[in-house]
């Protein structure tokens, strides 16, 4: 909470490391209360998510000119945004290319795999992927980022290290 309203530490950050002045609307324009899948959460609230609304408030950002524009998804590839559409279906609304982030954990090579062929076939490209580095505990990590790195067909764009805490530099 900041001001008695809801904010997103994550966006908080993003727009402390901006070279360009949005409002925290603009970078974050739906903040719930629970972290957990975003159809969920929106309903314990009482509101509804809709490619539309989502499609209309991130044009509206991508409006600032700017050298470059991410939007960052919750959730996953498919992750309902409510009964009938995805967030799958904002990206194929906003026709943005798609840049994986792949938790490097057991089951990410196959999790990796098949949004990549997801993403392929709603006839979206993907611009890359990034490795994050998400469990101290996982088994034979560069393993896993070369096969991903032999087997996607975008460029890898980063590997990024297991930190138990993050600074901000």
């Amino acid at each position: 909470m900041k001001d008695g309203e809801l904010c997103n530490d994550d966006a908080l950050k993003l727009r402390e490391a901006m070279t360009i002045e949005l409002s925290y609307q603009q970078v974050n324009p739906i903040a719930l209360k629970s972290a957990i899948a975003p159809h969920i959460a929106a309903k314990e609230e009482g509101r509804m998510l809709s490619v539309d609304r989502l499609a209309g408030l991130i044009r509206g950002a991508m409006m600032t000119p700017a050298d470059v524009t991410l939007v960052e998804g919750a959730g996953g590839w498919l992750v309902p945004l409510n009964p009938r559409e995805t967030l799958a279906n904002l990206v194929k609304e906003l026709d943005i290319p798609v840049i994986l982030v792949v938790g490097v954990r057991l089951g990410c090579l196959n999790h990796a795999l098949l949004t990549a062929q997801a993403v392929a076939a709603a006839g979206l490209p993907m611009a890359g992927w990034v490795a994050n580095c998400i469990d101290p505990e996982a088994a034979r990590v560069s393993e896993n980022i070369q096969t991903l790195k032999n087997m996607l067909q975008a460029p890898c764009l980063g590997v990024i290290p297991y930190a138990s805490e993050v600074s901000q530099q």
